[in-house]
């Protein structure tokens, strides 16, 4: 027998809605909370005569609602964030079923404690649904006048009943806003609430009278702030009191700190620096520039911080540095993104291991067409109006991207927009860019991602970076003349003449992502910054070949990102000084090759990168990781301009024993002398999977593509502790096979070490130094080794891998047709009781892989 459906427990109220129905959500717009709590008792006491679950939803800081048994408390801290919060009401939602009554705490006291109205909406929109799907009914309360109007509209247009609640003199007043489904001639009216019954107010005079002062104030702009907006302006007249001397220093500084964790970031670490560097005047500033509400995410926040460090470490940096003018889609904007676009239930599933993946592909697909709220349009236009047809790029910035510990590379997505044509087709770019990166935050590399390091029960709000494209109109392509990756600890030592501790850089000509991507059959020029002339390459000859050849540029013609050979790029650009970066090529067909050496010794690019480095580094207390630009304006000026910094992820050094003495050449399977990156290591290997350098260039490119599908599978086969080193030809996670295996990261991320052979074919690929799938290897504790086996002190014996028995065919029958190219080897091998050990000294940057007896 189903139970009774229960009303609000005052008669005279049922009459005036005409009752409650399963389902019906009730939005309470209250004065104060004492005006809520009389409306919640009699409803707790009719659903428990009714005989309904009631459960309680606690997580204000006003005096208890409810208070007497036999109602579940659920007691929540909504300052663990939007994600988590709407997550766990859920699931209180869910445990408790079908037909449920609920009794939630006055939502305002959210939107303060989140410091968006847009949130607040966000949980309601999300929540509302839930709770009617399962033929609950649900008791809310705002406070009235206190949220911007796209909050109450949120609220009006998803609940079932709005009724206003207000006071005139002693007289409380019942006001229905909304009552889905049902009517009355008098509904609609304000009712006096006076001895339990509710008369309702006809006449015109006396209805005018009880309104006077309630919409005075309710029609008052300032009633229609944001909380956001409102803590900007308490914190803006605090800064001025301040100044004037009527307020305490410290009053600014709280509010500073609150704004910090408000906009900028909730990590301590990064806090404490934004505290050290920044000022309130900053914040103000940013706000300025910023698109929505919510935290700037971590890119944005880790390089504001790092500017800031360098120009109040040593204020000459602001003449040395590019004007900073990024603009900031904030956070909460991507939730309203969800919500609005029919995506926020895959990502409610993303929070479980379980359904990871489930509806991810179909919301991706809504992220890539969805709409967006009309003020978020407005304000692009803006700044758009700012920019002009200046290119721009559009860069993931997430909550935990960038930070201590989880750097997210390459598993979002950054979008250039050369930012071209009339402004209606250079909105919609940008929106399309904005959408390409928000559905980034839904693909199954990103969410493997978040498993792997434990963060699917961690809120990962997608913030949006925007910022001019530094460089120059060089006829119809734009590029900044040189960019690079520069890491403040080099783990990339292949000189004893090389101090790790003073970095490494990554260069291009051209737009970075060559230094960050790996792409195509180029190279780039490493550098150590305490000995920027010596490379890794052996000849002038080498030196040559093992150059950049192509140069990534934004083609303002077709209005789009491409690439284009370094012969072109110079041909489009007669006010170039092209011999900073590039010397002729000796020999016929002439042409430029680009060695970067003018650049090094001419000019105070290393001297500045390495200072720069420095300066971070000492602040962050941290090895650091940043992205930068280079250009030399007409009048010779160098500028850098800093557009990424993060902690470096690379764990230092370490001390090992070194391997024994006196091993028999047949003992060593493989040696190297770097490059070695990763945490020392003296351990036995398991199982080697070895690519067949020769089998593999001999491959189909589609048998290539397939020959990475089955190492994945390989990985994947058993799920044993063994540790394994995986051995291929070339670089591991390209994505041309003719330059090595194109595997991902997540096909491999079980293995415990990684070497790249650099021989294939007739082509020596460049190491990974710097790339996505290198942070990858190294945030995972992987330890990568490249092994040159034609250099002195590497070797490789491939005729014992060649030889040993492979597994599988054994462990993927339908894969046995590979066995040729991709061989298992487990140790020890049959007949040997010998065990495969692994010596890696990674300060010494030496390795050695070799058989032992069991002692």
């Amino acid at each position: 027998m189903t139970a009774p459906t229960p009303g609000t427990g005052l008669a005279g109220l049922d009459e005036v809605v005409r009752g409650l129905r399963p389902g019906d959500n009730v939005v309470w717009q209250v004065e104060t909370v004492d005006d809520y709590a009389p409306l919640v008792t009699p409803f707790v006491r009719a659903a428990r005569s009714a005989g309904r679950r009631i459960v309680y939803h606690r997580f204000a800081r006003h005096p208890a609602l409810v208070t007497d048994g036999g109602v579940e408390v659920h007691a929540l801290d909504p300052s663990i964030g939007f994600e988590s919060f709407t997550a766990a009401i859920h699931a209180s939602v869910e445990r408790a079923g079908r037909g449920a009554c609920h009794v939630f705490d006055c939502l305002s006291e959210l939107a303060a404690d989140w410091c968006s109205d847009l949130m607040l909406g966000n949980f309601f929109r999300v929540t509302c649904p839930h709770l009617f799907e399962l033929d609950t009914i649900a008791y809310f309360a705002v406070l009235r006048d206190g949220h911007s109007l796209e909050a109450v509209h949120a609220i009006r247009s998803t609940t079932q009943l709005l009724v206003d609640v207000f006071r005139r003199a002693r007289t409380r007043y019942v006001h229905p806003i909304k009552v889905d489904g049902r009517h009355s001639p008098t509904m609609y009216l304000p009712h006096a609430w006076e001895d339990g019954t509710f008369r309702p107010l006809t006449e015109s005079a006396v209805l005018a009278e009880a309104l006077a002062d309630t919409y005075g104030r309710r029609l008052d702009p300032a009633a229609r702030l944001d909380v956001w907006d409102r803590r900007f302006l308490e914190a803006r007249a605090i800064q001025e009191a301040v100044r004037a001397g009527t307020r305490p220093w410290g009053d600014e500084l709280a509010a500073f700190r609150s704004l910090v964790r408000m906009m900028l970031t909730r990590d301590e670490r990064l806090a404490a620096l934004a505290e050290r560097y920044l000022d309130l005047q900053d914040l103000l500033a940013i706000r300025r520039r910023m698109i929505g509400t919510g935290l700037v995410g971590g890119k944005a926040a880790g390089m504001l911080v790092a500017r800031a460090v360098l120009e109040v470490t040593d204020p000459a940096w602001r003449s040395r540095f590019e004007p900073h003018d990024s603009w900031f889609i904030g956070a909460d904007v991507f939730y309203t993104y969800l919500v609005r676009n029919g995506a926020w239930r895959a990502r409610r599933d993303q929070r479980s291991r379980a359904s990871l993946l489930e509806g991810a592909h179909e919301a991706r697909e809504r992220l890539l067409t969805g709409t967006f709220p009309s003020f978020v349009v407005q304000q692009c236009v803006a700044m758009l109006d700012y920019y002009g047809q200046s290119p721009i790029i559009v860069r993931s910035s997430s909550l935990l991207e960038d930070g201590f510990g989880n750097a997210f590379t390459g598993k979002y997505e950054s979008v250039f927009c050369p930012n071209q044509g009339a402004p209606e087709e250079r909105l919609e770019a940008l929106l399309t860019a904005v959408r390409t990166v928000y559905a980034s935050a839904m693909s199954e590399a990103a969410l493997r991602y978040r498993d792997d390091r434990g963060l699917l029960e961690r809120d990962e709000q997608m913030a949006i970076l925007v910022q001019r494209v530094s460089g120059a109109v060089h006829g119809r392509f734009f590029y900044p003349q040189a960019a690079g990756v520069a890491l403040s600890y080099n783990p990339y030592v292949w000189n004893h003449a090389i101090d790790p501790e003073a970095g490494v850089v990554r260069l291009v000509f051209g737009m970075g992502t060559r230094a960050v991507d790996r792409s195509d059959d180029d190279y780039t020029r490493i550098i150590a910054l305490n000995a920027p002339q010596l490379r890794p390459e052996t000849s002038l000859d080498e030196a040559t070949e093992y150059a950049q050849r192509r140069v990534d540029v934004l083609d303002l013609e077709a209005n789009s990102f491409t690439s284009a050979p370094i012969d072109e790029v110079v041909s489009e650009s007669p006010g170039l000084p092209i011999e900073l970066f590039a010397t002729r090529r000796r020999g016929p067909g002439g042409g430029w090759v680009l060695t970067f050496e003018k650049l090094l010794w001419a000019t105070p690019l290393v001297e500045e990168v390495r200072a720069l480095l420095a300066a971070l580094r000492e602040a962050y207390r941290y090895p650091v990781d940043v992205e930068f630009t280079a250009n030399f304006l007409a009048g010779g000026d160098f500028r850098l301009n800093l557009v990424q910094c993060r902690p470096l992820q690379v764990k230092e050094g370490g001390i090992v024993p070194p391997p024994p003495d006196g091993l028999p050449d047949g003992a060593i399977v493989a040696s190297s002398r770097g490059p070695i990156v990763g945490q020392s290591t003296s351990a036995r290997v398991d199982r080697v999977i070895f690519v067949d350098p020769d089998a593999y260039a001999a491959l189909a490119t589609q048998d290539r593509y397939e020959v990475a599908r089955v190492i994945g599978r390989v990985t994947r086969s058993d799920d044993a502790a063994r540790r394994v080193l995986l051995l291929g030809p070339g670089r591991w996670g390209t994505t041309t096979p003719s330059l090595g295996v194109p595997v991902s990261f997540a096909e491999i991320r079980r293995v415990s070490a990684l070497g790249e052979v650099m021989r294939l074919g007739d082509v020596i690929p460049d190491v990974s130094l710097g790339s996505h799938f290198f942070n990858d290897l190294v945030e995972s504790g992987m330890l990568y080794v490249a092994l040159y086996p034609t250099h002195p002190g590497h070797r490789l014996d491939e005729a014992l891998l060649r030889a040993a028995p492979n597994l599988l065919p054994k462990l993927l029958p339908d894969d046995a047709r590979l066995a040729h190219v991709v061989r298992v080897v487990d140790f020890p091998l049959p007949g040997d009781d010998r065990a495969l050990w692994l010596h890696a000294d990674c300060v010494r940057q030496e390795v050695m892989c070799y058989l032992r007896a069991h002692e």
